[in-house]
C-alpha cells in the first residue's frame, strides 16, 4: 500500500520519457510517478529506490527523491515564505511549499520567520501542517527533576500557562504561575525541570534557583526605578495583574525583591510607591555582588567561630587552645596554707565558731590566738 507523507522503498515496473512507475515489491496494483528530473542516472526496471510520497499542485500522488524536512506525525522548525488569504506557505524542504491553514495557527505567523509545526493528513488526505503539537509530541521524556532543558513554546493557554516541545520531541508544560514575563508563541527558553506530571509529561520552569532569581528580578525592580526617575507609582501591595503588565513578575517573586532591595537600604516606601534612596541614586554596585560579599562575610565568621580556643583567645590573636599556648601561660602557684588555720573536721570549726562569738567583749582575741588556746 502506497502511503502518503512517508518514505518507502519501492520497485521501478515501469519507465518512461518522462519518469518512472514504482510500486511495492511484488505487486503493480498500485503505482507511482517519480518525475525524470528526480530519476537517479542509470535507473532500471526492477532497481529499488527509497522515495518519499506526497500530492502535486494537480492533487495527484508523485513521488521524490528529496528528503523532507519532516514526515507524517513528525515535528520540525520550519520557515514562513509567504502568508494568504486562506494560509500560510512553509518551506519543507520540496518544490511544493506546505500549506498551513489559519485554523492550524496558534497565533498568526509572519514571512520569513521559523515556526514549529507537525505534519498531518487532513480530510481529504492531502499533506497540511498544524502549529496545534500537543498530540503530536511525545511524553516520558529521558529528563528527571533538576535536569536543564531548552524547548520553543508552541502555544499560551490563558488558564494552564505555556506549552512548550522539548527538543522538538517531548511534551511539556510551563505553569501559569511561572509563566511570568515576555514570553510569546516561538520563543525558545531554557528551563529547569521541577517535575513529572502523571500522564508523563514534562513541568517546567525558566526561573533559576530562589537565592538567584531573587537577586536578578531585584536587579530588575531597581533598574525599572531608575529608569522611572527614581520612582515606581505602586508598591508590593498593588494588584498582581499591574505587577505582571509592568514588570514581568508575579507578586510573590516582586514583594521578595522588594524586601532584598529595602534589606540593602536602596529603596523606601513611601505612600503606596516606592523611591530610591537619597544619595543612592548613582550606587550602580550589582546586588548580586553584595549578596556574595555578604555571604563570604558569613562564611569567614563561621570559619573562625568553628576554630578551638576560647572567644576572647580568637578575639586577642592568640589562637586555638593548642598545647603550644597551654605551655606557654604561668603556672599558678599554689596556696600555702599554715598549719594553725587547718580545722580538723567542719563539725569543730562550726563549734568554735559559736563558742568565739559568745565571748564577752573584754574577752574578745583574735582568730588565731582563740585556736591556740582551744589547743588547735
Amino acid at each position: 500500500m502506497l502511503k502518503t507523507g512517508e518514505q518507502q522503498a519501492l520497485t521501478v515496473v515501469k519507465t518512461t520519457a518522462f519518469g518512472v512507475y514504482l510500486a511495492e515489491p511484488g505487486t503493480e496494483n498500485e503505482k507511482v510517478l517519480l518525475p525524470v528530473k528526480q530519476v537517479p542516472v542509470g535507473t532500471k526496471e526492477g532497481d529499488i529506490l527509497t522515495v518519499f510520497l506526497y500530492r502535486d499542485s494537480e492533487d495527484r500522488l508523485i513521488a521524490t527523491t528529496r528528503t523532507p524536512m519532516l514526515t507524517l506525525g513528525q515535528i520540525a522548525l520550519l520557515t514562513v515564505k509567504e502568508v494568504g488569504n486562506i494560509g500560510a506557505f512553509l518551506d519543507w524542504g520540496l518544490e511544493k511549499d506546505l500549506f498551513l491553514p489559519f485554523k492550524e495557527q496558534t497565533r498568526r505567523v509572519k514571512p520569513k520567520e521559523r515556526i514549529l509545526a507537525a505534519l498531518y493528513l487532513d480530510k481529504s488526505g492531502r499533506l497540511a501542517a498544524t502549529m496545534k503539537l500537543y498530540s503530536y509530541l511525545k511524553v516520558n521524556a529521558p529528563y528527571v527533576v533538576g535536569d536543564e532543558v531548552t524547548g520553543i513554546i508552541y502555544e499560551d493557554h490563558p488558564k494552564f500557562g505555556l506549552f512548550t516541545a522539548i527538543d522538538n520531541t517531548w511534551s511539556a508544560l510551563i505553569p501559569k504561575k511561572d509563566a511570568q514575563g515576555d514570553f510569546a508563541v516561538g520563543d525558545t527558553v531554557i528551563g529547569r525541570v521541577t517535575g513529572v506530571r502523571e500522564d508523563g509529561r514534562l513541568e517546567i520552569t525558566t526561573k533559576k534557583k530562589a537565592y538567584r532569581q531573587m537577586n536578578e528580578d531585584a536587579e530588575k525592580v531597581l533598574e525599572e526605578i531608575k529608569s522611572r526617575g527614581g520612582s515606581l507609582p505602586f508598591d508590593d501591595h498593588a494588584d498582581p495583574e499591574l505587577i505582571n503588565a509592568e514588570l514581568g513578575l508575579s507578586k510573590a517573586a516582586f514583594k521578595r525583591a522588594v524586601g532584598h532591595l529595602l534589606k540593602d537600604r536602596l529603596i523606601r516606601l513611601t505612600d503606596g510607591s516606592i523611591s530610591l534612596n537619597e544619595g543612592r541614586k548613582g550606587d550602580n554596585a550589582p546586588i548580586k555582588r553584595r549578596s556574595a560579599e555578604k555571604k563570604e562575610k558569613q562564611a569567614k565568621l563561621r570559619e573562625k567561630e568553628n576554630r578551638p580556643g576560647s572567644a576572647r583567645d580568637r578575639e586577642r590573636g592568640k589562637g586555638g587552645d593548642s598545647a603550644a599556648s597551654r605551655e606557654k601561660r604561668p603556672v599558678k602557684k599554689e596556696r600555702v596554707v599554715k598549719p594553725s588555720r587547718v580545722v580538723k573536721s567542719v563539725t569543730s570549726a562550726k563549734e568554735l565558731a559559736e563558742k568565739r562569738r559568745f565571748l564577752k567583749p573584754s574577752e574578745k582575741i583574735s582568730l588565731e590566738e582563740f585556736y591556740k588556746r582551744e589547743g588547735m
